[in-house]
């Protein structure tokens, strides 16, 4: 006895996925763009708004800047300048 085929739900399953572009290293781009920890207005671009930091492959830095942009925000959160977490409600 044959098995019932998935319903599609109207999606055509021989379509492939649509082209996403490759995310690129900011800073890589721009060399004159810092990671300095006394810009919260530029690292808060690369924390969530519960205050996690954000993986590499959701901001498309590189492995070294995504290094220092660590350290940045730990000592931006340990001066005061970015928060730990948000209050949660």
């Amino acid at each position: 006895m044959p098995r019932p085929t998935r319903p599609t739900h109207g999606r055509d399953s021989s379509k492939k996925r649509v082209y996403v572009r490759k995310r690129v290293c900011r800073f890589c781009q721009d060399p004159n763009l810092a990671i300095d920890y006394k810009d919260p207005k530029l690292l808060k671009h690369f924390i969530t708004e519960r205050g996690k930091i954000m993986p590499r492959r959701m901001t498309g830095t590189c492995a070294n800047h995504q290094r220092k942009l660590k350290e940045a925000i730990n000592m931006a959160r340990h001066i005061a300048f970015l928060p730990f977490t948000t209050l949660s409600r």
